[in-house]
């Protein structure tokens, strides 16, 4: 049998030759690798490239704007009530601002709750929806019940109410609802409620009920003598020796004539602010005074007399019935309100901390996202109903919050939602519905359930709610703590209540910042250029990338833009970056020379930012730059207008009088600034105060009501209201546009054709014409070159009056702006270091293939080395074994001589 394993029949170093053929064999693999080695080198030189060129990019995006180098500086005198930033469009100058409300999110608690564990109800299945709108109509706060009976007589004694910590001074001259009222509101700038009484109203069975009048025919035959009063003003009166038969005698007939037209019974009466319905006669007869005054029915009898209310035939032997009313609170910005002192259901309040909204409507916000909590068995503890809600992400955030009680029934935890984001659009509502026909868990319904509307089971903490200031005497809103465009380029984020002064200047250290910024950008980048691609004379080795012609080209094309002079620059003398003090060294780095820069700023401030950023210049100084896009080219481009934009416009045709008398009650209804489809939120009612006005004051009446409309502010849409030499008033948006409109129609009171005559609304117009002689878009006054031209993106606004040729415009794009849209091109996906790094990897990839081809080839050489040898062996062996047994015979033949 042949010896198999190698070099043991033989002696023969099998495995150490086939070692050493196999490393003669298998040498192009060191090739491979050092090939890989190097394309993955320069792959990650390229990535080092790429990144360093995208530092570079997002440094330079923010020099490519006129905003980075026009700067200007916000100073409030008192940064702690409002702090502000300013963009090259503001003007320098002074404001007197006044904070009166900050925007705030409305937050909701639960009752209280002993475990946070616990499962609340019995698990069924309830959907729960959240969704955000506004509040409108209605008032936050709570309505009082009847008064005490005693008040009528003994007033209200000191000490018997506090609201919010304050005492009300009431003593026993407080025996109405009324003067109740009063002394609430005297306080109100201290405790942020104020009351309202509500009207007071005899009861609806005084006189009888539905149809059945008790009110019997009075009779004074017996010689006595009848008076009804209410009160204090005489409705009825019958004399002496009237039987309850005869003419003359008080029935509820002659009552109810009494009080029908323009009687001295019916003018007495609203003198006293009392006014009358119902009728005696079908028992529905009914007193109310208004203003919440009580409203005393008084019966004076003399003498024997029958007859009168609730009594038919029977003896009267008079009655007094004094009806006091009911006051409601209302919280000034829409927190809790806490009832407290030592009798408060004397004024029909109830102590403790409450509120409510009360005759509110919910509008929900369309533009806001809705969404749904589904709650059953597995996940209705407090935690688990939190956790839900948190991870719904339509706008209401949940915690639970402890008020830190203990003991036996102590229930501290509540669970607390509040709306992220702030305005009076974040008020929430929350309803719940069962599956399959059953109903919604009422458990749940008790702990959840929240309608301004309606039914408010959660507690109103704080209320969603607007920024609200005036800025130099205009009133403005916002629904964040920002307030933009009260002030042009100015935006202010408001802080807490209180007046201070803005002061709006140049920033030049902001402009000097932007220009540091960018030679260190350049000369961080160039640091990269001089690792990847340079030769280091010390060491004798180059960078990964030396002679790289795509590093090459890059570097060359940067030095070459920002070398060149810029074109396109209307009206200034700098064109280059070493007018300002830029300059290039010998190594390529940059330079800033800080006098250059200096004199630059001195004297030709505005121009700097031409230099950088993407700039328009008109030769028509009413014709001005707004934007760009990367296809915008520079240019110079000649403007022709073929229409301005108007406003929207509502012209009077009457000639003013001296006086014109506007009416009690009058409302208007405006719509200002309406789109298509029509929205709600852009008409609104106004109020004229009543009263004589010149025409000048009615113009400021007109416009004053309508831009203190805040759905109308809040979006910008303002009016302003003048009289021609002609004596005509004119009403007229203050934007521009196909999107401006005004139009206004009489709800009550006096008609709009008394101020306007037959006037009638006309529609702003978009301006229209060309650039360059290239389709333009209009918006306003704003028009947009159309796409497929050099003008695509370039955004103007045009003023003044006059249309046709309006001069050159010329649009330059600055060294920052080159340079960004230059590394764009380098970066993107077609770019030639993208498409360069790709090819790299692409040859990485083929060289593991051949690698790994060549590494299975060297496997199948090695197999047949070692067969080869095998055999070699397994012969020698076998020889070697011949060879031992002749000479073991030859020894045995020797022996045998």
């Amino acid at each position: 049998m042949a010896i198999s394993t190698p070099n043991i029949g033989s002696g023969l170093p099998i495995n150490d030759i086939i070692t050493k053929l196999m490393a003669v064999e298998s040498a192009p693999l060191a090739q491979y690798d050092k090939k890989s080695a190097s394309a993955l080198g320069q792959v990650s030189a390229f990535g080092n490239l790429s990144g360093a060129l995208g530092t570079f990019q997002a440094a330079l995006s923010g020099l490519t704007s006129l905003g980075s180098f026009q700067t200007m500086s916000a100073m409030p005198g008192d940064a702690s009530i409002f702090n502000a930033t300013a963009n090259g469009t503001a003007k320098a100058g002074s404001y007197k601002i006044n904070v009166t409300q900050v925007a705030q999110p409305q937050t909701l608690a639960s009752n209280g709750f002993k475990s946070t564990t616990a499962a609340i109800g019995v698990g069924a299945k309830t959907t729960i929806n959240f969704s955000l709108g506004t509040v409108s109509n209605g008032t936050f706060g709570i309505n009082g019940t009847a008064l005490g009976a005693s008040l009528s007589t003994g007033g209200l004694t000191p000490g018997a109410l506090s609201i919010n910590g304050t005492a009300i001074a009431t003593d026993n001259t407080t025996r109405s609802a009324r003067l109740l009222a009063d002394a609430i509101n005297a306080k109100s700038s201290t405790t942020g409620v104020s009351a309202k009484a509500a009207p007071t109203t005899t009861s609806a069975t005084l006189f009888g009920s539905g149809g059945a009048s008790t009110f019997g025919n009075v009779d004074t035959s017996g010689g006595g003598t009848y008076s009804l009063s209410v009160g204090g003003v005489e409705i009825a009166v019958q004399g002496e020796n009237v039987a309850g038969s005869a003419a003359g005698a008080v029935t509820a007939a002659s009552i109810d004539a009494a009080l029908t037209g323009n009687t001295s019974v019916v003018r007495a009466l609203a003198d006293a602010n009392i006014t009358v319905s119902g009728t005696a006669a079908d028992g529905t007869l009914r007193f109310t005074n208004a203003d919440g005054s009580n409203v005393a029915v008084a019966e004076a009898v003399s003498g024997s007399v029958t007859g009168g209310i609730g009594n038919s035939g029977q003896a009267n032997i008079g009655s007094s019935t004094t009806v006091v009313g009911s006051i409601s609170l209302i919280s000034n910005d829409g927190s809790p309100i806490s009832i407290a002192g030592s009798n408060p259901a004397g004024a029909g309040l109830t102590s403790g901390v409450g509120g409510a909204y009360l005759g509110a409507t919910f509008t929900p916000d369309s533009d806001r996202t809705s969404g749904n909590v589904v709650i059953d068995s597995t996940n209705n503890s407090l935690q688990e109903i939190v956790n839900a809600i948190n991870k719904g992400g339509f706008g209401v955030t949940a915690s639970i919050v402890s008020d830190g009680s203990s003991g036996t029934d102590a229930k501290p935890n509540r669970l607390i939602l509040t709306s992220t984001s702030t305005g009076q659009s974040s008020t929430m509502k929350i309803t719940l519905a069962g599956t399959g026909g059953e109903p919604a868990d009422p458990a749940l319904v008790d702990l959840l359930s929240y309608d301004p509307g309606g039914v408010q089971n959660m507690n109103q903490k704080m209320s969603a709610s607007d920024t609200k200031a005036t800025v130099n005497g205009i009133d403005v809103t916002s629904s964040t703590n920002t307030i933009s465009g009260a002030i042009t380029g100015v935006t202010i984020n408001a802080i807490k209540t209180g007046n201070s002064t803005l002061a709006v200047n140049k920033d030049t250290a902001a402009l000097t910042t932007s220009v540091n910024g960018f030679v260190k950008a350049y000369n961080d980048l160039n640091n990269q250029f001089t690792s990847l691609g340079g030769y280091n004379e010390e060491t004798k080795t180059g960078g990964p990338l030396l002679g790289d012609s795509t590093l090459r080209n890059l570097q060359a094309t940067i030095r070459r833009q920002m070398t060149a002079s810029l074109t396109g620059l209307q009206g200034t003398s700098l064109t280059s970056l070493s007018q300002i003090g830029i300059a290039f060294q010998k190594d390529g780095s940059l330079v800033l020379e800080n006098s250059k820069l200096q004199k630059a700023i001195d004297n030709n401030y505005n121009d700097i930012a031409g230099l950088f950023a993407a700039v328009g210049r008109s030769t028509d100084p009413d014709i001005k730059f707004v934007s760009s896009t990367a296809k915008s080219g520079a240019g110079d481009y000649a403007i022709n207008i073929t229409q301005l934009a108007t406003k929207g416009t509502l012209q009077g045709t009457n000639v003013l009088p001296d006086e014109t008398v506007i009416g009690a009650n009058t409302t208007w209804s405006v719509t200002l600034n309406d789109t298509e489809p029509t929205l709600a939120s852009n008409t609104a009612t106004i109020t004229i105060p009543e009263g004589r006005y010149n025409p000048s004051q009615l113009a400021a009446a007109l416009q004053s009501s309508i831009n203190g409309v805040s759905a109308f502010s809040s979006k910008g849409s303002t009016v302003a209201a003048t009289v021609g030499t002609d004596g005509k008033l004119k009403l007229e948006s203050t934007n521009y546009g196909s999107k401006s409109n005004i139009s206004i129609t009489m709800t009550t009171g006096t008609d709009t054709s008394a101020v306007f005559g037959t006037g009638t609304s006309v529609k702003g117009k978009d301006v229209a014409g060309t650039i360059g002689e290239y389709a333009a878009s209009g918006d306003g006054q704003t028009l947009t070159g159309m796409p497929g031209g050099p003008v695509e993106g370039l955004k103007l606004t045009v003023e003044g009056d006059t249309t046709g040729a309006r001069g050159t415009f010329g649009f330059s794009q600055g060294y920052a702006y080159q340079l960004n849209t230059l590394a764009s091109g380098y970066l993107g996906a077609g770019g030639a270091i993208t498409s360069r790094t790709k090819g790299l990897n692409d040859a990485v990839k083929d060289i593991t293939t051949q690698r790994e081809k060549f590494a299975t080839r060297l496997v199948e050489v090695e197999a047949r080395y070692r067969k080869q040898y095998s055999a070699l062996d397994t012969m020698i062996a076998n020889l070697n074994s011949t060879q031992s047994f002749l000479t073991q015979q030859l020894a045995s033949l020797s022996s045998l001589k």
